[in-house]
């Protein structure tokens, strides 16, 4: 069984997240805390494999929990599970070693698909020795909830899975120059990358009308897949 430590603030949400946990096969819910305080004194009385994590917390943040977790040798792994959607709060905890993001409010299927990911990269690993390039990339794709497109001639995976990420990170519908000015990427890449993910349905498209009558192209990301 993988043991599972959640940590909210909200008695309410870490009852629902537990009990969430307790319906996925293979997983157990070891303890609840309400602090970072408390988190990190029941991970030092019982270690645990996975911490399902809030970032706002009473006593401090999620990531600075994280950090104290390593400092004091601990290699649990961690899935942030928060509302806290601000891209500097994404990358900060991708730096600080979270395997996943799952962004408030979510669903049970949206929580079990990022378990089912974990408990499938926990198998990949335990079985140890070396691995080949490819096997490498399936560790690495293991925790993504989201299959990649099947994508054309032309197209490479590590930029959709960053405008995936840029995009579930956002807190509301971009424009393509949005995207741009937040990936790093040009604005004609960003264009062709969302047309993609639109044309395979995960990316919504809207349209916003300004002073001029043209209509601007606003993208957001499909909770549906």
């Amino acid at each position: 069984m993988i043991e599972v430590l959640v940590v909210d603030d909200d008695v309410r949400v870490a009852d629902v997240n537990a009990a969430y946990v307790e319906k996925v096969p293979g997983f157990r819910v070891a303890g609840r805390a309400h602090s970072a305080a408390q988190g990190l004194r029941l991970v030092e009385e019982r270690p645990v494999d996975l911490v399902l994590l809030d970032h706002y917390l009473p006593d401090d943040t999620g990531l600075a929990m994280v950090r104290s977790l390593r400092e004091r040798g601990h290699q649990t792994d961690v899935i942030m599970v928060t509302a806290a959607r601000d891209v500097a709060t994404v990358q900060a905890a991708m730096r600080h070693g979270a395997l996943q993001y799952l962004v408030k409010p979510f669903s049970y299927a949206g929580l079990r698909a990022k378990l089912d990911a974990y408990a499938t990269l926990r198998r990949t690993l335990d079985g140890g020795g070396e691995a080949e390039q490819a096997e490498v990339d399936r560790i690495f794709g293991a925790l993504s909830a989201t299959p990649a497109p099947d994508l054309p001639k032309g197209h490479s995976p590590t930029t959709a899975e960053l405008v995936r990420r840029a995009l579930m990170a956002a807190e509301g519908p971009v424009s393509a120059q949005e995207l741009a000015e937040g990936t790093g990427l040009s604005r004609q890449t960003a264009q062709r990358y969302l047309k993609l993910l639109e044309r395979t349905g995960r990316v919504r498209l809207s349209l916003k009308y300004g002073d001029t009558g043209r209509p601007e192209h606003r993208y957001v990301w499909s909770s549906v897949h």
